[in-house]
C-alpha cells in the first residue's frame, strides 16, 4: 500500500515539474536579443575613472553589454533589455564622441550625484552582479576626476564663494523689484515660506534646502511628476557649512538660490523648464544671454529625467519610501 501510494504522490510532481521545465523552456522562444550597435566613441578620462564606469556601468550604459548566463534567460533577460535600452537612452559611453565638453562635465557630476546619493548602480543590479558595487573610494575617485574638469578643487570653491559675497549688495530693503534672469525667471523670496520638499549636502561642503511651491508639492503628495505639472517652482537654497564649537554643523553664509520653474511652452530649447540661479548677496543673475541655460544646465538635469524629472534631490516623500524599502531588504 505504501508503495502504490507513494507512486500516486510521485506522478503529479514529475508531471508538474515536466510543465515547469516545458514552462520555462517556451519563455526562451520569446527571448528578443538586446539590439547590437556598433562603438563609435569612448570616454576620455584616467584609466582609474574608466576602469569604474567600464565595472559599474558599462553593463547598461553602452553598446558593450558582457550578460552573464542567467542575464539572457527569459524572464529575466526581459528585464534586462528594458533596463539596457532605457539607460542607453539617458546615457551611452559608447556614443561619446557625440557629448561636447560642457555636457561631459555636466554627465561626470550626474554620475556623481547618482553614486553618491546610492542610487547607481541600482541596488536591485548589485544584488546579482557584486562586481558592479561602488566604493567610497570609488566615488572619490570620481569626484576628484569631476572637480577637475571644472578646475574646482576645494580651495577654489571656498574662493568662489568669498568672491561671490564682496559684490555689490542687492538693495532688496529699499526696492521691491528683485533681479531677473536673461530667460525671464524672477527671483522671489517668497520661497522663504514654501515647503521644503528635499534637502541634501554636497562635496563643495555646502548645505541645500529645496522648497517647492504649491503646486509643485501637490504633485511631490501625489508621486505625480512624471512629468512635473506646468507651474511648478522648485528653489534650491544653498549655504557653505558652518561647524559650531560644539561639533554641530549649521548653514553659514549664503552661496545662491537656484530657480526650476516649469513652463512646457515657454522653455522649449530646454525640456519644459527654466534655469536661474541669483548668487551673493546682491542675488545676481547668472547668464548674459538666455540661451545660458541650454549651454550649462540642461545637459546636466537632462540625465535625471527619468527618476526625479529632472531634480538632482528626489522628494522627500520618494526618499523616504526608497529608504523603507532598503530597511526591508535588508
Amino acid at each position: 500500500m505504501d508503495s502504490v501510494k507513494k507512486k500516486r504522490t510521485v506522478k503529479p510532481l514529475a508531471i508538474l515539474l515536466i510543465a515547469i521545465l516545458g514552462t520555462f523552456a517556451g519563455l526562451q522562444l520569446y527571448n528578443p536579443p538586446i539590439e547590437g550597435k556598433p562603438v563609435t566613441g569612448t570616454i576620455e578620462a584616467p584609466h582609474e575613472v574608466v576602469e569604474i564606469l567600464e565595472r559599474s556601468c558599462f553593463n547598461c550604459h553602452s553598446n558593450e553589454q558582457k550578460l552573464s548566463w542567467y542575464d539572457q534567460l527569459a524572464p529575466l533577460s526581459w528585464a534586462v533589455k528594458k533596463d539596457v535600452d532605457r539607460a542607453r537612452e539617458v546615457m551611452n559611453f559608447s556614443e561619446w564622441s557625440q557629448v561636447s565638453p560642457g555636457e561631459h562635465k555636466g554627465r561626470m557630476y550626474s554620475i556623481l550625484n547618482m553614486m553618491q546619493a546610492g542610487k547607481m548602480p541600482l541596488h536591485e543590479y548589485t544584488l546579482l552582479h557584486a562586481s558592479a558595487k561602488i566604493s567610497a573610494k570609488d566615488i572619490e575617485v570620481i569626484r576628484k576626476y569631476t572637480l577637475s574638469l571644472s578646475g574646482k578643487g576645494p580651495a577654489s570653491v571656498n574662493k568662489e564663494i568669498k568672491d561671490a559675497h564682496q559684490e555689490i549688495k542687492f538693495a532688496s530693503s529699499a526696492s521691491k523689484t528683485f533681479p531677473v534672469s536673461p530667460n525671464g525667471v524672477q527671483y522671489t523670496p517668497e520661497f522663504k515660506n514654501w515647503k521644503v520638499i528635499s534637502m541634501s549636502t554636497l562635496f563643495d561642503n555646502s548645505i541645500r534646502v529645496i522648497y517647492g511651491n504649491d503646486t509643485a508639492v501637490k504633485a511631490v503628495e501625489t508621486e505625480n511628476f512624471h512629468p512635473w505639472p506646468d507651474g511648478s517652482i522648485v528653489v534650491k537654497a544653498v549655504w557653505k557649512q558652518s561647524e559650531s564649537p560644539d561639533g554641530e554643523i549649521r548653514p553659514g553664509e549664503f552661496i545662491n538660490a537656484q530657480f526650476m520653474v516649469k513652463d512646457s511652452k515657454k522653455y522649449t530649447d530646454t525640456e519644459g523648464w527654466g534655469f536661474a540661479k541669483f548668487s551673493g548677496k546682491d542675488l545676481h543673475p547668472t547668464g548674459k544671454t538666455a540661451s545660458f541655460a541650454k549651454e550649462s544646465c540642461i545637459a546636466c538635469h537632462r540625465q535625471l529625467a527619468e527618476p526625479t524629472g529632472y531634480l538632482f534631490d528626489v522628494p522627500m516623500k520618494v526618499n523616504t519610501k526608497s529608504l523603507i524599502e532598503k530597511l526591508q531588504k535588508k
